[in-house]
């Protein structure tokens, strides 16, 4: 009998330790494991943490990542266009045909475009804040993912995280802000590169432009902060004069990340590790004569003036109602046409 009692509290206490391993502690998700509410994964260094979270105020679970010192900072959601309205018998999971899944009472909610097949799959968190499937057993998984986060940005552009516009490999990826504070489908701003003429990266409000960094002009963005700078050491390729992608390079002594907010403005936040602590070091647009095409042809914005716009020397309103009105959109016209 006491043989008994004691096999039975030794095997309790290994599975307690086991499973308070797995829920604070582990980065890695094997085949024969489920991630459900309340478990999470930690990245090695205890940066970054991956599982199932609620927004703010929001009734709705996601698959999220976040910074684990300051968990209110989510910096990737997998299911965004997909929200877990009941979160009873949720959990994630590697797949039977190998792919990384979200599942509802054996309903699938969400599953991860994997590019490869694996015999041997295995969920990894990184230092950077990349999630990524690789091939356990392959010699190449150190060299290439299966997949990764990194390639379904959302509003949140981290080192390391590359902005993509290669148009003849039909790859596209760029940042596009949360709804609401509270829901992380996508909002009405995006960022990306754009090669129309020399390369900028364009804010677009939907279809329509709201900011630009200017243009490329061989060492940085004409518009933008000259780099590289202590902050920001970004990398470009191009193929041609065309600018196919960016990253600023993974440094593990500085957390830093860039935020599109639901409003369109763009944060660069720099984290004070001493003090869990984030601040703002840039803020796109600075003011409202950073906007785009904000005193629209020939004319020119100055945010000191009682009326932000004026037109060249030669110039009128093209249409003196709508300046009246504060609407400076239509420009300028010569005088005399």
């Amino acid at each position: 009998m006491e043989h008994f009692q004691f096999t039975t509290t030794l095997c309790l206490l290994l599975l307690s330790i086991v499973l308070l391993k797995f829920s604070v502690a582990v980065d890695t998700l094997f085949p024969n494991q489920t991630i459900t509410i309340g478990q999470t994964l930690v990245s090695q260094s205890q940066v970054f943490e991956m599982g199932f979270c609620s927004p703010g105020k929001s009734g709705n679970s996601y698959l999220g990542i976040w910074y684990k010192s300051t968990p209110d900072v989510v910096v990737w959601v997998a299911n965004r266009n997909e929200p877990i309205t009941d979160s009873e018998k949720v959990l994630l999971a590697i797949a039977e045909n190998r792919n990384l899944v979200i599942s509802r009472a054996g309903c699938v909610i969400w599953s991860a475009n994997s590019s490869g097949l694996a015999s041997n799959p295995i969920l990894q968190l990184l230092d950077t804040g990349n999630l990524v499937l690789v091939d356990g057993e392959s010699e190449s998984s150190a060299q290439g993912y299966i997949w990764q986060s990194f390639d379904y940005p959302t509003d949140t552009w981290l080192p390391g995280m590359k902005m993509t516009d290669d148009i003849d490999a039909g790859v596209e990826k760029y940042m596009t802000s949360w709804k609401e504070w509270d829901d992380p489908s996508p909002g009405d701003f995006s960022l990306k590169i754009e090669n129309q003429g020399l390369p900028q990266l364009v804010m677009f409000r939907g279809r329509m432009k709201r900011f630009r960094s200017g243009q490329w002009n061989g060492i940085h963005f004409s518009g933008g902060t000259p780099f590289p700078n202590p902050i920001l050491r970004p990398e470009f390729i191009f193929k041609g004069e065309r600018l196919i992608s960016t990253l600023d390079p993974y440094d593990s002594s500085i957390f830093k990340r860039v935020t599109i907010e639901k409003s369109g403005m763009l944060y660069l936040n720099i984290m004070n590790a001493r003090k869990d602590k984030w601040n703002i070091a840039t803020v796109v647009p600075r003011d409202p004569c950073d906007e785009y095409n904000q005193c629209g042809p020939n004319g020119i914005c100055g945010v000191d003036r009682a009326i932000r716009c004026e037109c060249f020397k030669g110039f009128a309103p093209k249409s003196q109602q709508d300046w009246d009105l504060q609407d400076w959109s239509e420009g300028c016209t010569k005088l005399g046409h």
